[in-house]
């Protein structure tokens, strides 16, 4: 035996709980007490205590959504995890989280994540921030082999593998991704072996003997250690219960069930233990007895306070982090482009603190698509490195990274690309806080340009920010002017609240006036650019300088216009256009996106529920409906232009 007599027994001792603990569950489920569902992994205890018994305190996890066993593994408490699953506010992530994601910083488990795949990149964003802090540690990704057949995953073996990230990606291969068999997946019958493609060192192990998992994940362990790269570990194993709590595994055979209950892991090392004298038969059923003691005392406590829930305003406090900017400065002034306006902010922030480091496609010697990055690589060199086309990964890698106090701001060259890291934003970067129920920040910017004029057709010239804006969570932003964008990005990068930053394309080359390194704009806040009193128009980002035209026109014919700045659209500040709009009692609202399911709309919505009496209907004035066109005459008439505004405001009026 490779274990020591007390690892042996701590081994049967944690096995013991995982398996006991989910059977509590399980019964929980069928007298229909718990809400919600779980995945259990009974069957798979030896994969998840040979790992635990590998790893050293500060080695960080990111489990998948079955991951009990691991938690347990790790050291969290049995009665905070039950807690969790009753939804009590005495849970691990106050009942937030529930049996899907269960965060716990304290014993390095970064949380679990329920989409198939996606906690990798959280991983290797993990590993990255160790490797800054010139740490030992390692991170553990660990995924299913349903797992194996998402891109991310193969962009993060590459990623890993040419930044030599210290991350063990671990494989649960327990035959089945849900109900689909890896026979019928996955176009392979050795996974591991694929990491050959990315020059990482491989092995597999015996997933349910709990000795070979240990010795396996040891060497991989050690490995990463020494070498400072990645390593790619698959543990054959199976579930003896369902994929969920509704599933009756009518796609497997009961002799096949059957056949792997014979290869149980914990029947099989209590049946070595007697064997090699490690213990004796009474010894270990005093080992299983009071682990099952242990996990029913945890199940008890926490049945006594199971109704002690959060109310929705606790709740609430968990979405965002404090705003670290809360008023407006300026200091002294210059004129530059918006484009220089936003290198500006980013080379003041790395200046600032060799935290802030910056990501994305050709942002290096090239200076990025649009040229914004420009120098920057060479005035910071240990602080802007250039990604593979892979903007999942490097994207989740963010998130990952700012767990451990590393402030990333991601370049996305295009905004129509968002939506190939819309995963990393959506499910993880905006709720982390919140379902770990504020163990963890995200402190991350993406910036990414938006809107049509360039001539590139449809699939670049988008405007996607209502796609984001309706995520609570995110911080959107997007200025109109060079000393918005500089002020606002600063105060993003200062933020820790996940931030994604749109730029407008044309407004790059736009002058102005521009803050020295101490001007700072509060996030969340409105600018009203140009005060008046006969009517309100809101817009943001290029439809500001849009309204300020057609306000320019109106003025000359006695019409007293008064513009709103957005600059944040989530979360909106929406008394300010409320106060604006009770002073005129009109609002016209003006973006480039197309109207319908619109940013703007929301703006209208909110307005007409306010109770505030208007004197007449609110208008519209945005992009058309269709898709952006390549045609230079047709893309020029996609968007709003000043004298539609004016049309709009003679209306109100």
């Amino acid at each position: 035996m490779i274990l020591t007599n007390d690892q042996a027994r701590k081994a049967l001792g944690m096995m013991e709980c995982s398996r006991h603990f989910e059977e509590r569950l399980q019964r929980y489920f069928q007298q229909k007490a718990m809400h919600g569902t779980t995945h259990l992994s009974i069957g798979q205890e030896a994969a998840q205590e040979g790992l635990a018994l590998a790893l050293d305190d500060g080695d960080w996890i990111v489990p998948t959504h079955r991951h009990h066993g691991h938690t347990i593994c790790r050291g969290t408490d049995m009665r905070a995890m039950f807690s969790e699953m009753w939804g009590s506010r005495y849970g691990i992530c106050k009942g937030l989280g529930g049996s899907m994601h269960m965060t716990d910083i304290s014993r390095w488990n970064a949380g679990s994540s329920a989409v198939v795949g996606s906690g990798i990149p959280i991983a290797m964003g993990l590993a990255l921030a160790l490797k800054k802090r010139q740490s030992r540690a390692i991170a553990v990704a660990i995924f299913g082999d349903g797992a194996t057949s998402r891109g991310t995953l193969h962009e993060c073996m590459n990623l890993s593998s040419v930044w030599d990230l210290p991350l063990l990606l671990y494989l649960e291969n327990n035959g089945y991704g849900m109900s689909a068999s890896v026979k019928d997946a996955v176009a392979t019958d050795n996974i591991a072996r694929r990491s050959d493609g990315y020059r990482i060192p491989w092995a597999q192990a015996d997933g349910n003997d709990v000795e070979d998992v240990y010795a396996k994940a040891k060497v991989a362990v050690d490995t990463i250690r020494a070498t400072g790269r990645p390593y790619f570990l698959e543990v054959i194993t199976y579930r003896e219960n369902g994929h969920s709590k509704s599933d009756c595994c009518a796609y497997r055979s009961r002799a096949e069930e059957e056949a792997w209950r014979k290869k149980d892991p914990i029947k099989r090392f209590c049946h070595r233990l007697i064997e090699e004298k490690v213990c004796s038969e009474d010894e270990v059923q005093a080992i299983l007895k009071g682990a099952d003691e242990q996990v029913d005392e945890a199940a008890r406590q926490a049945e006594m306070t199971k109704d002690q829930v959060l109310s929705l305003d606790e709740a609430k406090g968990f979405v965002y982090a404090d705003s670290v900017i809360t008023k407006r400065t300026e200091g002294q002034v210059h004129h530059t482009s918006y484009r220089n306006a936003v290198r500006e902010a980013l080379d003041e922030e790395m200046e600032r603190s060799q935290s802030v480091q910056l990501w994305g496609e050709d942002i290096g010697t090239y200076g990025g698509c649009f040229g914004v990055t420009g120098d920057l690589c060479r005035r910071h060199p240990g602080q802007v490195r250039e990604t593979p086309v892979s903007e999942e990964s490097f994207t989740g890698m963010a998130v990952g990274a700012s767990i451990l106090g590393i402030k990333p701001v991601v370049e996305i060259m295009y905004g129509d690309f968002v939506t190939l890291a819309s995963d990393p934003l959506v499910n993880h970067a905006s709720k982390l806080r919140f379902m770990s129920a504020g163990q963890l920040k995200c402190p991350m910017v993406l910036r990414t340009p938006l809107g049509s004029g360039t001539g590139h057709g449809s699939q670049h010239t988008q405007s996607l920010e209502g796609m984001f804006s309706g995520i609570p969570g995110l911080v959107v932003v997007a200025p109109s002017t060079p000393h918005d964008a500089k002020a606002l990005l600063k105060s993003a990068i200062r933020s820790d609240n996940p931030v994604v930053f749109f730029e407008h394309k044309l407004l790059y080359a736009v002058e102005g006036e521009v803050g020295d390194e101490t001007s700072l704009m509060p996030l969340g806040k409105c600018d009203i650019k140009r005060e008046g009193k006969d009517v309100t128009i809101v817009a943001y980002s290029r439809a500001v300088l849009t309204a300020l035209e057609a306000s320019g026109q109106l003025a000359a014919e006695g019409i007293s216009c008064e513009v709103v700045d957005l600059c944040t659209l989530s979360p909106l500040d929406i008394g300010t256009v409320l106060r604006s709009v009770r002073k005129t009692g009109r609002l016209v609202m003006v973006e480039e996106s197309n109207p319908h399911g619109s940013y703007g709309q929301d703006v209208i919505g909110q307005v007409a529920v306010s109770g505030l009496k208007l004197k007449a209907p609110m208008r519209m004035v945005a992009g058309k409906e269709l898709c952006v066109p390549f045609t230079m005459r047709l893309e020029e008439q996609m968007v709003p232009h000043a004298d539609d505004v004016v049309k709009a405001v003679h209306e109100t009026l």
